[in-house]
């Protein structure tokens, strides 16, 4: 017993000694708040093909025909004309990035997003079921390349010029899907053997950046919160004698939509955002589009909590 009293107390001493030499070190601990363990950051990346091209001759007639200076006139044809297969590409690429930034929230200009670890798995399945669709529209769209060029020759006329025309292999290559997840680094975890000094300056911009980006972030629920509740708050104000205001059942579900993001996105633990997102769940628990429109005491109440809420909300340049 007493070897093992012995054994702790020289355990302990070791310690108490570690920690003593890490709080003597060159390091600065953040003051911002941690989330490198709650979230993640994510890109997204698409790339499709346009479809489109600069034809120089016509660019240069236009400018002739109309007495103007070279280079002030130019004219962009569509090489598949009305492909409705590359335009189904096209307009569902638009909605998968759409899709991306309303279930993660900004952090850089490289295209960077910031993704808590909570909204991870629903996230990665969203992504992952665009990607099949994505691959199939592709495919599909390639399968009758050949067929559109025969076609398009005869909508655009003079237009049309074969060389203007990838192969169908490399065709494919403008065609990309990729998704990337990479660790969210803490301000102030620095090991860069650059000097104290240097060191210290890194780390205190980083830190800045760190702290100016994440309260980007969180901005950025806000203001989605606030837009879903005003246009929320403006659609029910009217009584049982006045004539309705048409609305449809998005009207709800966006709401409901950042109910859910108040909670997987409060990557702060902040205590306004949880106050919110209970207020929201309570007041819409069983609430539904056409509830409002029929119960003229349900909408009022329903407008009054949401009125609420955004008065609690944030001043952030609203």
């Amino acid at each position: 017993m007493a070897a093992n009293h012995s054994l702790r107390n020289s355990v302990k001493k070791e310690y108490d000694m570690t920690q003593t030499m890490m709080t003597t070190q060159d390091y600065t601990a953040p003051s911002t708040p941690s989330i490198g363990s709650s979230s993640m950051l994510c890109e997204l990346s698409i790339s499709t093909w346009t479809g489109r091209k600069k034809d120089k001759r016509a660019s240069e007639d236009v400018t002739t025909d109309n007495h103007a200076v070279s280079g002030v006139a130019s004219v962009h044809k569509k090489l598949l004309a009305d492909c409705q297969e590359l335009v189904a590409v096209q307009k569902f690429t638009a909605n998968s990035r759409n899709i991306h930034y309303a279930m993660t929230m900004p952090w850089s200009d490289t295209g960077l997003r910031l993704l808590p670890t909570a909204q991870y798995f629903k996230y990665h399945q969203a992504m992952t079921d665009i990607q099949n669709e994505y691959d199939r529209l592709v495919d599909l769209f390639l399968s009758g390349y050949e067929w559109e060029i025969t076609q398009a020759s005869a909508k655009l006329g003079d237009l049309f010029d074969r060389n203007e025309y990838p192969s169908v292999d490399s065709l494919r290559n403008k065609f990309g899907f990729r998704l990337s997840y990479i660790p969210l680094p803490d301000a102030g975890d620095f090991r860069i053997d650059i000097g104290n000094e240097a060191t210290e300056q890194v780390r205190d911009h980083y830190q800045s950046y760190y702290s100016t980006q994440l309260n980007n972030a969180m901005n950025d629920v806000w203001q989605r919160t606030h837009k879903a509740l005003t246009a929320m708050s403006e659609r029910l104000d009217y009584s049982a004698s006045e004539d309705k205001k048409i609305f449809r059942d998005t009207l709800v579900t966006n709401v409901l939509d950042m109910v859910e993001l108040l909670n997987v996105c409060n990557v702060t633990g902040d205590g306004q955002m949880n106050a919110a997102r209970i207020k929201l769940e309570e007041a819409f628990r069983g609430v539904n589009a056409d509830a409002l429109r029929e119960d003229a005491h349900l909408r009022s109440e329903t407008k009054r909590t949401v009125d609420e809420v955004i008065k609690t909300l944030p001043s952030i340049g609203l």
